[in-house]
C-alpha cells in the first residue's frame, strides 16, 4: 500500500498544482472536495491533509470549513492560503479582511526555526534573516493565531503569513507553495510530506503498471473491452495499458474523420496493429464527417457535429461486438477533478470535459478508465515505460474535433488536404531545428514550445509565382510557450526557422501563397483558433 496525502479542494483553481507536486515528490495524492464526512477522513487513511486555497472569504457566514475529524486525525495538517485562514478560525484563532490585498510576489520573512521551514530560503538578509520569494493571492488574513500555535513568517502586509503548532503538526501559510513563483514551494511540500507526514517516495509509473495490469483483471474478468482510439496520448496509453493486462479481450475502434493530421491513420495502425498487435478495427469515415459539416461554418456547431457523429460510428461499430461487456475512456485525474467541482459551493468551475459520461447509456458497457487517477505528466509517463515511442507519447496536444477547428469557416476536405500538409512542414522544422545546436544535449523547438500548429484561414491573398500573377490561400502558425496552459506567451522562434517554413509550404503546398505568424498570448486570445 501507498502512504497517500488527503487533500481537501475549497475551490481553488490551482488546487491540483498541489497534488501534482506532491506526487512529483513520489507520494501519491488524492483531491477530494472539502466537504467530505468525518467518516471518509476516518477510514481514508491519510499520512497527511492538505486544506487548499479557494475564492470565499472565512469572515462570511455561510463559507467552506474543513470537517471536524480532520484536526482529531492525528496526522500533520498544511493549510494554503484560505487553509490557513478556515484552519486559524476553526481552531481559535481570528481572520479579518485585509486594508491591503496581496496578489503576486511578495518576499517573506522566515521566523520561529520551524520543521518546515528550516534552512529553507532563497536569502539572507544583511541581519540574518532567511527570505522566501512567494506568489501571494489573498484579501483576508489571519490576525490572532488559535491557542498553541506560533509565528512562522512574516510581510510587512501580513504580519502572519505562516504560522505552526509543531505539537500537534499543524502547519499553515497564507502564500501559495504550489505555484512555480514560490521558488522554494517544491522544497516545502517536500518536507511536509517526506520529513513532517513520514511518506516514502514509492509512487513511480514502472511500479504502478503492475498494480494497474491486476486492477483491470480484477475488474473485467473474462469479458471484453472496446475502446475508441483516437491516436491522442489519453487514449493510446489506454490502450497499451489495457493490451497489457488482458491481451486480445480487447478491441480498439480507431475513427478516421478525415480530420486527422497527415499519416496519423497509418502511424496509429502501424504502432497498434503491426507493433503491438492489439486488435484494431480502423473506421474511414470522412465522406461521413465532410457531407455533415458541409456549409457549417459556427465553430460550436462543428464540434456538435463532430462529437454526434463519432459517437454515431462508434455506436454502429461497437454493436458488431456482440462480447463486449466494457467501454474502455481515456479519462485522466485532471479531468474527473474539474468534472467533480461543477456545481459544488465553493469552487469555481472551469471547464466540463468529453470524457467524463461523454459517450450514450444507449451503449449498455460499463465503464473501465484506467487513468483516471493519473495527471497528464504521468501518463505520458506512464506510456513510455509501456514502450510506447517517446516521439508519439510527447507530441503537443491535438483538438478532438482534429482540424475541425483549425479550418476556420466551413470545413471541405480540400481545405484540410492543404492545411494537412503545411502542418505537417511546420512540426518537421520545428523538430530537426534545435534551440541551441552546441548545448550539451540540444533541445529541438518542438521540444521548447508546448503546442505549435497551422491554422487555415478562410480567405485569398494575391501573390506572384514566376512571372504569374496567384489568388490562393493563407495559412496562420500559431506556436505558445506554456506550463499550465491556462496562460501561454506565444514562443519567438527564430526568424530564419520561420522563413524556412513559410517557403516549403510556399513552394511545396499549391494553393496557399501566404504564410502569417500568430504573436497572440493567453489571454486576450485562446491557444487555438476555435
Amino acid at each position: 500500500m501507498h502512504s497517500k496525502i488527503l487533500i481537501l479542494d475549497f475551490g481553488s483553481q490551482v488546487t491540483q498544482l498541489i497534488a501534482r507536486r506532491v506526487r512529483d515528490a513520489g507520494v501519491f495524492s488524492e483531491v477530494h472536495p472539502y466537504d467530505v464526512s468525518d467518516e471518509f477522513i476516518k477510514n481514508y487513511g491519510a499520512a497527511g491533509i492538505i486544506l487548499s486555497g479557494g475564492p470565499s472569504s472565512v469572515t462570511e457566514g455561510d463559507t467552506p470549513r474543513a470537517p471536524a475529524a480532520v484536526y482529531e486525525a492525528g496526522v500533520p495538517i498544511f493549510g494554503i492560503c484560505y487553509g490557513m485562514q478556515t484552519m486559524a478560525e476553526q481552531l481559535g484563532g481570528k481572520v479579518e479582511n485585509g486594508l491591503v490585498r496581496e496578489f503576486g510576489y511578495a518576499e517573506v520573512r522566515a521566523r520561529g526555526h520551524t520543521a518546515l521551514f528550516r534552512e529553507i530560503n532563497d536569502f539572507v538578509t544583511p541581519e540574518g534573516h532567511g527570505m522566501l520569494k512567494v506568489w501571494m493571492s489573498h484579501g483576508d488574513k489571519v490576525n490572532e493565531m488559535p491557542p498553541g500555535f506560533k509565528l512562522m513568517a512574516s510581510t510587512d502586509n501580513c504580519p502572519i503569513a505562516a504560522m505552526a503548532d509543531e505539537e500537534r503538526r499543524f502547519y499553515a501559510v497564507q502564500f501559495h507553495p504550489e505555484v512555480t513563483h514560490t521558488l522554494q514551494g517544491e522544497a516545502i511540500l517536500g518536507r511536509f510530506v517526506h520529513e513532517i507526514c513520514g511518506c516514502k517516495s514509492d509512487w513511480n509509473m514502472p511500479d504502478y503498471i503492475s498494480e494497474a495490469v491486476a486492477s483491470i483483471r480484477a475488474q473485467v474478468g473474462d469479458d471484453e473491452v472496446i475502446l475508441g482510439l483516437s491516436g491522442g496520448v489519453d487514449s493510446s496509453v489506454a490502450a497499451a495499458l489495457i493490451h497489457r493486462a488482458i491481451g486480445d479481450k480487447l478491441t480498439c475502434v480507431f475513427v478516421d474523420h478525415g480530420l486527422l493530421r497527415l499519416d496519423e491513420g497509418k502511424m496509429v495502425m502501424e504502432m497498434f496493429a503491426n507493433n503491438l498487435g492489439v486488435k484494431v478495427i480502423h473506421v474511414d469515415a470522412t465522406a461521413q464527417f465532410m457531407g455533415h459539416l458541409a456549409g457549417v461554418s459556427d465553430p460550436e456547431a462543428k464540434r456538435k457535429i463532430i462529437g454526434r457523429e463519432f459517437v454515431e460510428v462508434f455506436q454502429v461499430e461497437s454493436g458488431k461486438l456482440s462480447n463486449a461487456k466494457w467501454l474502455a475512456q481515456g479519462t485522466i485525474y485532471p479531468d474527473v477533478i474539474e468534472s467533480a467541482g461543477k456545481g459544488k459551493k465553493g469552487s469555481h468551475t472551469i471547464k466540463s470535459h468529453h470524457n467524463v459520461g461523454g459517450l450514450p447509456d444507449t451503449l449498455n458497457l460499463k465503464l473501465l478508465e484506467p487513468l483516471r487517477e493519473l495527471f497528464k505528466d504521468e501518463v505520458r509517463k506512464l506510456g513510455v515505460a509501456l514502450g510506447l515511442p517517446h516521439s508519439m507519447v510527447y507530441r503537443h496536444p491535438f483538438p478532438g474535433p482534429g482540424l475541425g477547428v483549425r479550418i476556420l469557416g466551413e470545413v471541405k476536405k480540400e481545405f484540410a488536404d492543404l492545411l494537412r500538409r503545411a502542418d505537417a512542414i511546420f512540426i518537421e522544422e520545428l523538430r530537426s531545428t534545435y534551440v541551441d545546436p552546441h548545448a550539451e544535449k540540444p533541445q529541438s523547438w518542438y521540444d521548447a514550445t508546448s503546442q505549435a500548429f497551422a491554422v487555415f484561414l478562410p480567405v485569398k491573398s494575391v501573390g506572384v509565382m514566376g512571372d504569374g500573377r496567384t489568388y490562393e490561400y493563407v495559412v496562420a502558425l500559431r506556436a505558445v510557450q506554456t506550463q499550465d496552459f491556462m496562460t501561454a506567451h506565444w514562443a519567438h522562434l527564430p526568424h530564419e526557422l520561420l522563413g524556412k517554413v513559410s517557403n516549403r509550404i510556399i513552394n511545396e503546398v499549391r494553393g496557399i501563397n501566404r504564410v502569417v505568424y500568430d504573436i497572440s498570448g493567453k489571454p486576450p486570445a485562446t491557444i487555438e483558433w476555435e
